[in-house]
Protein backbone atom coordinates (compact mmCIF):
# COMPACT_ATOMS: atom_id res chain seq x y z
CA UNK A 1 0.00 0.00 0.00
CA UNK A 2 1.41 3.52 -0.96
CA UNK A 3 0.35 6.00 1.29
CA UNK A 4 0.82 9.58 -0.07
CA UNK A 5 1.20 12.96 1.74
CA UNK A 6 0.74 16.15 -0.26
CA UNK A 7 2.33 19.28 1.30
CA UNK A 8 3.08 22.98 0.21
CA UNK A 9 -0.45 24.49 -0.43
CA UNK A 10 -1.55 28.16 1.05
CA UNK A 11 -2.09 31.70 -0.32
CA UNK A 12 -0.68 33.42 -2.46
CA UNK A 13 -1.55 36.21 -4.91
CA UNK A 14 -2.03 36.54 -8.42
CA UNK A 15 1.46 36.13 -10.67
CA UNK A 16 3.51 34.13 -7.52
CA UNK A 17 5.01 31.05 -6.96
CA UNK A 18 4.14 27.86 -5.07
CA UNK A 19 6.01 24.52 -4.65
CA UNK A 20 4.19 21.60 -4.36
CA UNK A 21 5.42 18.49 -2.54
CA UNK A 22 4.45 14.59 -2.54
CA UNK A 23 6.41 12.63 -0.06
CA UNK A 24 4.75 8.60 -0.55
CA UNK A 25 5.18 6.25 2.47
CA UNK A 26 4.98 2.88 2.34
CA UNK A 27 6.18 0.60 -0.48
CA UNK A 28 9.27 1.81 -2.43
CA UNK A 29 7.16 4.22 -5.32
CA UNK A 30 10.19 4.94 -7.66
CA UNK A 31 8.59 2.32 -9.82
CA UNK A 32 4.75 4.46 -10.19
CA UNK A 33 4.19 7.10 -12.56
CA UNK A 34 2.82 10.09 -10.47
CA UNK A 35 0.50 13.18 -11.27
CA UNK A 36 -1.01 15.76 -10.09
CA UNK A 37 -4.43 16.38 -10.21
CA UNK A 38 -6.87 19.56 -8.62
CA UNK A 39 -10.17 19.67 -7.76
CA UNK A 40 -12.16 23.46 -7.65
CA UNK A 41 -15.02 24.07 -5.59
CA UNK A 42 -18.30 22.79 -7.56
CA UNK A 43 -16.10 21.13 -10.40
CA UNK A 44 -14.45 17.91 -11.54
CA UNK A 45 -11.15 16.54 -10.20
CA UNK A 46 -8.37 17.83 -13.53
CA UNK A 47 -5.70 17.04 -14.61
CA UNK A 48 -2.51 19.24 -14.33
CA UNK A 49 0.89 17.14 -14.66
CA UNK A 50 2.54 13.70 -14.71
CA UNK A 51 5.92 11.97 -14.47
CA UNK A 52 6.87 8.62 -15.12
CA UNK A 53 8.67 6.60 -13.51
CA UNK A 54 11.66 7.18 -14.65
CA UNK A 55 11.47 11.22 -14.40
CA UNK A 56 12.48 11.63 -18.18
CA UNK A 57 8.66 11.45 -19.80
CA UNK A 58 6.62 14.99 -18.45
CA UNK A 59 3.05 15.74 -19.44
CA UNK A 60 1.05 18.97 -18.70
CA UNK A 61 -2.68 20.18 -19.06
CA UNK A 62 -2.97 23.29 -21.34
CA UNK A 63 -3.75 25.27 -19.00
CA UNK A 64 -0.84 25.16 -16.86
CA UNK A 65 1.74 24.44 -19.77
CA UNK A 66 4.81 26.94 -19.55
CA UNK A 67 3.90 27.64 -15.98
CA UNK A 68 3.89 24.42 -14.30
CA UNK A 69 6.70 21.87 -13.49
CA UNK A 70 6.37 18.25 -12.29
CA UNK A 71 10.01 16.83 -10.86
CA UNK A 72 10.83 13.78 -8.67
CA UNK A 73 13.76 13.10 -6.65
CA UNK A 74 14.21 9.77 -6.22
CA UNK A 75 16.65 10.15 -3.44
CA UNK A 76 14.40 11.98 -1.25
CA UNK A 77 11.80 10.04 -2.20
CA UNK A 78 9.60 13.32 -3.29
CA UNK A 79 7.67 14.67 -6.21
CA UNK A 80 7.21 18.49 -6.84
CA UNK A 81 5.18 20.98 -8.86
CA UNK A 82 6.40 24.05 -9.38
CA UNK A 83 3.82 26.81 -9.94
CA UNK A 84 4.75 30.18 -11.45
CA UNK A 85 2.66 32.81 -12.70
CA UNK A 86 -0.03 31.87 -10.80
CA UNK A 87 -3.87 32.96 -11.79
CA UNK A 88 -7.01 33.06 -9.61
CA UNK A 89 -8.18 29.95 -11.60
CA UNK A 90 -5.67 27.86 -10.36
CA UNK A 91 -7.32 28.17 -6.83
CA UNK A 92 -7.86 24.60 -6.19
CA UNK A 93 -7.19 21.50 -3.66
CA UNK A 94 -4.55 19.85 -5.13
CA UNK A 95 -3.89 15.71 -4.68
CA UNK A 96 -0.83 13.75 -6.33
CA UNK A 97 -1.93 10.03 -7.30
CA UNK A 98 0.53 7.13 -8.57
CA UNK A 99 -0.10 4.69 -11.12
CA UNK A 100 2.17 1.22 -12.00
CA UNK A 101 1.59 2.49 -15.57
CA UNK A 102 1.92 4.56 -18.22
CA UNK A 103 0.68 8.36 -19.01
CA UNK A 104 -2.85 9.13 -18.15
CA UNK A 105 -4.84 11.93 -17.51
CA UNK A 106 -8.06 9.88 -16.44
CA UNK A 107 -8.31 9.96 -12.93
CA UNK A 108 -10.12 6.65 -12.22
CA UNK A 109 -6.57 4.77 -13.68
CA UNK A 110 -4.66 6.23 -10.54
CA UNK A 111 -4.33 3.73 -7.34
CA UNK A 112 -3.26 5.78 -4.88
CA UNK A 113 -4.49 9.11 -3.55
CA UNK A 114 -3.10 11.94 -1.39
CA UNK A 115 -5.75 14.25 1.16
CA UNK A 116 -4.90 17.30 -0.80
CA UNK A 117 -3.50 20.51 -0.19
CA UNK A 118 -5.41 23.58 -1.34
CA UNK A 119 -3.52 26.12 -3.46
CA UNK A 120 -5.62 29.53 -2.95
CA UNK A 121 -4.62 32.43 -5.47
CA UNK A 122 -5.44 36.19 -4.68
CA UNK A 123 -6.62 38.52 -7.93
Amino acid sequence: QVQLKESGGGLVQDGGSLRLSCAPSGRPFSSYAMGWFRQAPGKEREFVAFIGWSGVTTYYADSVKGRFSISRDVAKNTVYLQMNSLKAEDTAVYFCAARSGYFSQIVSAYDYWGQGTQVTVSS
